[in-house]
């Protein structure tokens, strides 16, 4: 009888692993250099998916080899939570200089309402190219106006834009006036003008701001305002409010005039927050840094000052994540300006974390995503060498929710095709 027992018990055992490496979006890899995405690293560590959401991490050490037999050798690649890019028009625009693939602004000055999720082209060739490079998740984001419309946070593969939402509406982008207007460029700058309407167009975000919370505290407006409708989650903070700024003096202009509504305020663009950062964090406002692979905004600025911000941000203690010029296909290269920082201070798990943890943090989705932990979507992706560095980075594997990711695209095909067929003998 103990013998039966025995036999069954083993037979039951078995039949548990067989169903555990035969699930889908179940797997398990070991012997991998585990990047966690808050700063710590698993030199040789392993990674437990089910269905879909990562059961465990931890170092091979303490790998049970028994509960899981079926392990995948990871040959010592790098393992890396997905990279977020925010503030893109991924699936929102597909060749630039044709309109009609162009679909992220709409006409008028004030659209809260406007939504770009349902704009996004889960169909998009870029989208691929982006993949291929780590990048899976995006801030989809309107443009154009004072108010551009809500943005969501997709999945860069999906079947259709419902299947893609991570984090749906979750998000307005107020584009703040600039003081001043800059000539030439920075290797031959013109005159620096004054914004003659800037007054004007404060005082207009000022009255839209006032008319909003006039009409939220109205229980039963008749008729329904839809863009005040869609400002109500902005006032009482279940949405952030993105708000567009380049220049020291109009950041510190967006904080006086927004302060009363007790918004919750992410500067987006911030090439000059390293001038107020010690603002941005007597406020605890995070910043959304996209000027990494820019020139110098003016003729004020050393020459390397682009390069140098983040670090400057980090020692200040102000919240921050890195994003890119550009908004579509640029987004290839967002590891690469995260790893630029790195020759400028910032430690490489730091640079890692602007554009993993630290992103999901700012956007709204760390929940989810953003780092390796137990309980967090099985979103991340592998690669033989240092994600951050150009020369070594080649993404062999990628996972969205567990489930595997076709890193083929549309420019990797024409490499293969190409280059070969024009070889000299």
């Amino acid at each position: 009888m103990r013998f039966l027992q025995a036999v069954l018990l083993i037979c039951s055992f078995l039949s548990q692993q067989k169903a555990f490496s035969q699930s889908e979006n179940s797997f398990v890899i070991q012997n991998l250099t585990v990047h966690i995405g808050n700063g710590s690293v698993i030199d040789n560590g392993f990674i437990v998916v089910e269905k879909g959401k990562i059961a465990a991490v931890g170092a091979t050490a303490n790998f049970d080899k028994n509960k899981y037999p079926n392990a995948i050798d990871g040959q010592r690649q790098h393992l890396y939570p997905s990279l977020i890019a925010p503030n893109t028009q991924l699936g929102l625009v597909e060749v630039e200089a044709v309109r009609a693939t162009r679909d992220f602004a709409e006409v008028g000055h004030f659209n809260p309402n406007i939504r770009s999720l349902i704009a996004y082209n889960t169909d998009s060739e870029i989208l691929p190219t982006v993949r291929s490079n780590g990048v899976l998740i995006a801030q989809t984001v309107p443009q154009g106006g004072r108010i551009s419309g809500q943005s969501s946070m997709v999945k860069l593969e999906a079947f259709s834009w419902e299947d893609a939402v991570l984090a749906a509406d979750n998000g307005v982008h107020l584009n703040f006036p600039n003081r001043f207007h800059y000539t030439g460029w920075w290797a031959e700058p013109g005159k620096t003008q004054g914004h003659k309407g800037y007054s004007k167009d404060v005082t207009a975000i000022k009255m839209y701001f006032d008319e909003a919370v006039a009409y939220s505290q109205n229980p039963n407006p008749n008729p329904k305002n839809l863009k005040f409708e869609a400002m109500k989650a902005v006032l009482n903070k279940k949405k952030k409010l993105f708000v567009h700024a380049d220049e020291a003096r109009a950041m510190l202009d967006a904080i006086e005039v927004l302060q009363p509504y007790n918004v919750d305020i992410v500067f987006v663009g911030a090439l000059e927050s390293y001038l107020i950062a010690d603002v941005l964090k007597k406020n605890n406002i995070p910043v959304v840094y996209m000027g990494t692979h820019e020139l110098p905004s003016n003729a004020d600025m050393d020459i390397d000052q682009m390069y140098k911000t983040p670090f400057l941000l980090q020692q200040a203690g102000v919240r921050y994540c890195l994003g890119l010029g550009g908004g579509s296909w640029q987004m290839r290269n967002l590891p690469f300006i995260a790893g630029n920082t790195v020759a400028y201070g910032v430690s490489k798990e730091e640079a890692l974390k602007s554009v993993t943890l630290s992103a999901a943090q700012i956007l709204g989705i760390d929940a989810q995503v953003g780092s390796l932990e137990v309980g967090k979507d099985a979103t991340f992706v592998i690669s033989r060498g240092d994600i951050l560095d150009m020369q070594s980075s080649v993404i062999t594997d990628a996972y969205i929710n567990g489930k595997k990711v076709n890193l083929d695209n549309k420019q990797s095909r024409l490499y293969e095709k190409y280059k070969s067929k024009y070889k000299i003998k």
